[in-house]
């Protein structure tokens, strides 16, 4: 079994031997600057521990691996856009170091790479694989979908909120172990078990991101703090404090959430969060994502190869709730 350190360095090497080194340069270049960033690669990570457990032999899922880790940078280059994100892992966003066109011409480019990629699966899991990943793809725009229409409506529920990251965020995770595992030869069982801590995986890793984009430290976190609450993004925090919040505290969230002052940013962010401590809505997601990361191991325990295998992807697990950025 590699440990995850030996696996993000095959994925490096992987990633660099990728070639962007194209004409026209405007198309390839934001590709490059995106891909060199780094993050945290977690989803092509998963796939290839995925496929550990079943096999030692890698180099099948290599290509599927890429490919989910530039589909998942092509959403971000898109959703950018739609968040008006100036900031990604600390860098300018290409949206804003380019333009908004040369941002959605590069994803394009980036999703049909993707398909080369995942579509170069040995035959006997081509299928699966593919059909897996085009619904995972389809659900992701569904997922966006929602988010886009959250922000034009004041009763989102706590439950619709988990459906839209499940389809948003969690989809992909369960996409990549899902895949290794079929690449590595596990029955459906046990590739569907790993789906399934994958979903859970991502349901909690999102609502962590949702506490450290009002509590993270930004130098380490890589984004600005607070853009959710400046653009009243509908997170797990400010539904549960919509549902919650009266008399005062309702009155006041709701004259914080129609500043749109740029001016008076820092008093918006200080004062919404202000609501989210006396309200304690920190505590109903840190609880929530908790739950969800309970689940995810259960699901991984049931797993059918021998313990100390499965050892890297609980350490992951543990790491993704414990992260800071």
């Amino acid at each position: 079994m590699k440990t995850f350190n030996e696996i993000t360095e095959i994925l490096s090497l992987e990633i660099e031997k990728l070639n962007w080194q194209k004409s026209p340069e405007g198309l390839y270049k934001p590709i490059s600057y995106v891909l060199s960033h780094g993050g945290k690669r977690i989803r092509p990570t998963l796939t290839l521990m995925a496929c550990n457990l079943f096999t030692d032999n890698l180099l099948p899922a290599i290509p599927a691996a890429l490919g989910l880790e530039i589909f998942h940078n092509f959403t971000l280059l898109h959703d950018d856009i739609m968040d008006k994100a100036e900031l990604r892992r600390g860098m300018p966003t290409v949206h804003q170091k380019w333009d908004d066109n040369t941002a959605i011409l590069s994803g394009d480019v980036m999703q049909i790479v993707a398909y080369q990629l995942i579509s170069e699966t040995p035959e006997k899991q081509l299928k699966h694989v593919l059909d897996l990943f085009s619904g995972t793809a389809i659900e992701i725009c569904e997922g966006q979908q929602y988010d886009v229409d959250f922000e034009h409506r004041n009763n989102v529920e706590a439950d619709e909120y988990l459906e839209m990251i499940r389809l948003k965020t969690a989809v992909l995770l369960g996409c990549a172990l899902k895949t290794g595992a079929l690449i590595g030869g596990s029955d459906f069982e046990d590739a569907q078990l790993l789906y399934d801590f994958g979903l859970n995986i991502g349901l909690a890793f999102q609502l962590k991101d949702d506490l450290l984009d009002v509590y993270g430290n930004e130098s380490i976190f890589g984004k600005k703090i607070g853009g959710d609450i400046l653009s009243n993004k509908k997170t797990y925090l400010l539904i549960q404090s919509l549902n919650r919040a009266v008399g005062a505290d309702r009155m006041e969230l709701a004259a914080l959430l129609n500043i749109s002052d740029e001016n008076l940013a820092e008093e918006k962010i200080k004062g919404v969060t202000a609501i989210y401590n006396r309200l304690g809505v920190n505590k109903i997601c840190e609880d929530k994502m908790n739950e969800f990361y309970c689940k995810a191991i259960a699901k991984l325990e049931k797993v059918g190869v021998q313990d100390n295998k499965k050892q890297e992807l609980r350490k992951l697990a543990e790491k993704l709730m414990v992260r800071n950025e």
